[in-house]
């Protein structure tokens, strides 16, 4: 159940505004045995939520009195403080990425040989992405099949996002997709193509009939291969990254022959 410490009062400070929504204009006394709030605490408690701008205060009477703010003017001002608190706290997460994104040098690159895997469609799709933000020269991407067994639409969109990423930096991006794979993507994916990645002069995508597996290489040194699950075939098991220029150029090379029988994406 939501409660005013939900939007950053204490108990005492909730406790007197509430009583004193009850009580109409009240001394700090009266509030005291009210809302239960130790006489010791309440000045500093009425002190806190006036400066909140929850409660008004009577000075010219003797003792002073003190009367609550609407509700509704007084959760909005709560509300505008949490507000202002986060969106703080956001610009300093944000400058201090800022400094450390100069400060931290880049991973030094592996070495030959150096794989690594992901298990799991979502661990998949995540390394997937990872490697595609890389890039640095090109990216070529055989796809056969909905990537990891997940809705086509949502892996879908999010690789072509990373890849309009990868353009945007200069990286040439070609890509090979099944002809059955070509009839299943989503309305709006087709439309990311047509409004965007056609525009790039750095963006091919043609239709194959030979293609059968999910690999992608990047920059011609890094191939990522797409394990299916034995049991369940559709579902992705794992994603296989090695580091290895050699083989890297024998699939290119195969992307190459498969290339020059594929037809234009219409």
């Amino acid at each position: 159940m939501a409660s005013l410490k939900d939007l950053g009062l204490s108990d005492y400070e909730a406790s007197a505004y509430r009583a004193l929504l009850e009580t109409g204009p009240a001394t700090a006394k009266e509030l005291s045995e009210a809302s239960g709030v130790p006489m010791g605490r309440i000045y500093d408690v009425l002190a806190s939520i006036e400066s909140q701008h929850l409660v008004r205060s009577q000075a010219a009477s003797r003792p002073k009195k003190y009367a609550a703010v609407d509700p509704e003017d007084a959760l909005d001002r709560l509300l505008d403080d949490r507000k202002r608190e986060l969106q703080e706290k956001a610009d300093q997460y944000e400058a201090v990425v800022n400094e450390l994104t100069g400060d931290l040098a880049a991973p030094t690159a592996p070495d030959t040989g150096f794989w690594t895997a992901a298990l799991g469609p979502d661990e998949t799709v995540e390394l997937l992405l990872e490697r595609l933000d890389t890039a640095d020269d090109r990216v070529v991407l055989f796809s056969a099949t909905p990537s990891s067994g997940l809705d086509i639409g949502d892996v879908s969109s999010r690789i072509t996002d990373h890849l309009l990423d990868a353009l945007d930096r200069g990286v040439t991006v070609s890509v090979l997709l099944a002809r059955d794979l070509s009839h299943e993507l989503p309305d709006e994916v087709n439309a990311i193509y047509v409004s965007e990645l056609a525009e790039h002069d750095d963006f091919s995508v043609r239709i194959g009939d030979t293609v059968d597996s999910n690999v992608v290489v990047v920059d011609g040194e890094e191939v990522c291969i797409e394990m299916p699950n034995p049991v369940q075939p559709d579902e992705s098991f794992a994603l296989v990254t090695l580091k290895d220029p050699e083989f890297a150029d024998d699939v290119t090379a195969e992307f190459a022959e498969s290339w020059e029988d594929a037809t234009a994406l219409e």
